[in-house]
């Protein structure tokens, strides 16, 4: 009888409620369950946002908590594409241009950070700090490129969450943008990435809004609030602006123009309308803040 019981396997019994099991590695105490039974919690960032408004209005959080919490889910989903300065606005330095015109340059744009470039536009070499030209001043006999920094690469496919960490860890402020072909798609900066969560940050040289919301620039051009009435600008410009569709009818100049464009318009992008050109300086929480207006060449005036 004992050999009988010892060549028999004896198969493990199976508990016959699994669940406890489970409910004994779940932490959480019975009110935490019962809560999130009653009440789940949300399951897109739709619903987070509105679980923040929600907040918002039982005052668990103020405004501009909400709106920044808002703009750092929002920002999960965006890529280096949506936010990046076009190639064709960017401001580069040539490596062999001379030192009094790069001066001027750097004098004329104000930047502080600056790509070099070899040969073209298309071949980047380096970053230069607009500091580092006060070392020739004092140096001549430094060579340029001695003072020329490496370069950060990233695609335009990636997240900016992504990006700003990597700001973080290699200590870079601007970074070049790569299409998926391998050619330089623009530029962006360690500021473009924390507007998207802050909002603009201005410095002593930007002008107030209060100030009004069309006024000249040094340069001969106008910059216009993109919540501008587009009857004023009408009226500022002697330009006639309207929608291509008769039956769409717009209140601010940002409204129309992201509408004829069909998106919003990135920073740096222009658009030609009733002979003007828009050019986006900012661009933030799903609207234009900001345009430059100038004159549009003939070949490109429409309406």
């Amino acid at each position: 009888m004992a050999s009988l019981f010892n060549d028999c396997e004896i198969a493990p019994v199976s508990d016959p409620n699994p669940a406890r099991a489970a409910d004994k590695d779940d932490k959480r105490s019975l009110l935490q369950r019962l809560l999130e039974f009653i009440n789940p919690g949300p399951d897109s960032t739709d619903e987070l946002i509105a679980t923040l408004a929600e907040a918002e209005d039982n005052e668990v959080i103020n405004a501009d908590a909400r709106v920044m919490l808002e703009r750092v889910l929002r920002m999960a989903v965006m890529s280096v594409g949506d936010v990046l300065v076009a190639t064709r606005h960017m401001d580069m330095l040539d490596i062999e241009a001379p030192l009094g015109d790069l001066l001027t340059q750097v004098i004329r744009t104000a930047h502080s950070r600056f790509p070099v470039y070899q040969g073209g536009r298309d071949n980047i070499i380096g970053i230069l700090l607009a500091k580092d030209l006060l070392k020739l001043q004092r140096s001549p006999q430094l060579s340029l490129r001695t003072l020329v920094r490496p370069a950060l690469f990233v695609p335009e496919n990636k997240g900016l969450h992504e990006l700003l960490r990597e700001f973080r860890v290699t200590r870079n402020h601007l970074a070049i943008v790569i299409d998926e072909f391998g050619h330089i798609a623009g530029l962006i900066t360690f500021e473009d990435v924390i507007e998207q969560i802050v909002g603009e940050i201005e410095d002593e040289f930007d002008e107030p809004e209060d100030e009004g919301d069309i006024f000249a620039l040094a340069d001969a051009s106008w910059r216009v609030s993109g919540d501008t009435p587009i009857e004023r600008v009408a009226e500022a410009f002697g330009a006639t602006l309207q929608a291509s569709d008769p039956d769409e009818h717009f209140e601010t100049i940002g409204g129309l123009v992201a509408h004829e464009m069909g998106r919003l318009p990135r920073k740096g992008e222009s658009f030609t309308l009733g002979g003007l050109r828009f050019t986006v300086l900012h661009a933030q929480g799903g609207a234009v803040r900001w345009f430059k207006v100038t004159p549009a060449d003939g070949d490109d005036a429409q309406n």
